[in-house]
């Protein structure tokens, strides 16, 4: 049993493994500053379900919020946290940029501050796939350079990996980065693309598909990025001793400091994701083919090499159950 800090606690990956580690035993607080993002009404919903389990406890407050951040660590002295709130989206930071300063900047350092002062165990914190960026060899692996992201979204991340690797490196803080690939299943977000286009199909709406539909994704489901996460918050990084400053390794170091890829390792074209969510409806969509959205990559595709050696997992539940899984959420959340 350990005394976890979860933030975004009322989001859609935060919710999942609040779940997790309440089923396992563990004593969960939950943090999250319910942000209209998109429908507070889910966030509340998955906070309700929570809120019902004993061991659960949850704390309404802002990660750039420094003093209330800093009550918070003092008072409850973590075992290990797990920094999954963010502003989240690439195509959003785009026309707000100030949201992913104040989040995914100012609050990681408010966590980093937290972590380092009352002597947490281990900070696993929510990177992104995002950060491969301008990248184009393929699959994506944590030990290949990432200095060219392509939307600020993407920036933040990468400046979230190498505040951790700081703090890790000065205070000796164990610290695991997870860059999550496209992750989707029952309760998701709104905003991502299988959400979305079951909304527009059910609606008789056209959904809009960029690229022409050419985008391929390491979607991945949301019990494989659970299982990915547990199974690493129990996996505490030791220095790398063969780490050498002459030829620096981006995935570990000469501090208590890991990265590793969380995705399916199977990407998929986004028509073909599309075709399953025609066949789980039962009717086609309308499709508005566009052009790429500035920001966004082509395609993503996970090296897990590493998660399978360290922890000896991989995710492997398909697109086609996955989307299942979620059509029959949806259903039974929407009253459909």
């Amino acid at each position: 049993m350990s005394k976890v800090l979860v933030t975004g606690a009322a989001g859609f990956i935060g919710f999942h493994l609040c779940q997790r580690l309440l089923a396992q035993g563990d004593t969960v607080a939950g943090l999250d500053n319910l942000s209209d993002y998109y429908e507070v009404s889910l966030k509340q919903d998955r906070l309700a379900q929570l809120e019902a389990k004993p061991g659960f406890r949850f704390h309404l407050l802002d990660l750039a919020d420094r003093p209330a951040i800093s009550q918070l660590f003092d008072e409850q002295q973590f075992d290990i946290v797990v920094n999954l709130a963010a502003q989240p989206g690439v195509r959003y930071s785009l026309v707000n940029p100030h949201a992913y300063i104040d989040s995914n900047l100012v609050g990681f350092t408010n966590v980093l501050e937290g972590c380092r002062h009352s002597g947490v165990k281990h900070l696993v914190f929510a990177s992104s796939s995002s950060v491969y960026g301008a990248n184009t060899r393929l699959p994506y692996s944590v030990h290949d350079n990432v200095d060219h992201p392509i939307s600020l979204y993407a920036a933040t991340k990468k400046a979230n990996e190498l505040m951790a690797h700081t703090y890790s490196h000065l205070y000796k803080l164990p610290v695991t980065g997870l860059r999550f690939f496209t992750v989707y299943g029952p309760w998701g977000r709104p905003d991502m693309a299988l959400f979305s286009f079951t909304r527009a199909i059910l609606s008789g709406k056209a959904i809009e598909v960029f690229n022409y539909g050419k985008m391929r994704r390491d979607f991945t489901y949301i019990d494989d990025i659970v299982e990915g996460i547990v199974r690493l918050m129990q996996n505490v990084p030791q220095p790398n001793p063969s780490w050498s400053g002459e030829f620096p390794d981006p995935g570990t170091s000469q501090a208590p400091y890991r990265i590793y890829n969380i995705g399916n390792n199977q990407p998929v074209e986004l028509m073909h994701l599309i075709t399953v969510l025609e066949s789980c409806l039962g009717r086609s969509a309308e499709k508005k083919l566009l052009p790429p959205q500035p920001g966004d990559l082509i395609e993503t595709f996970a090296d897990v090499d590493d998660l399978a050696r360290d922890v000896g997992f991989m995710p492997n539940i398909s697109i086609e159950t996955g989307v299942e899984r979620f059509m029959n959420w949806y259903r039974d959340y929407y009253k459909i």
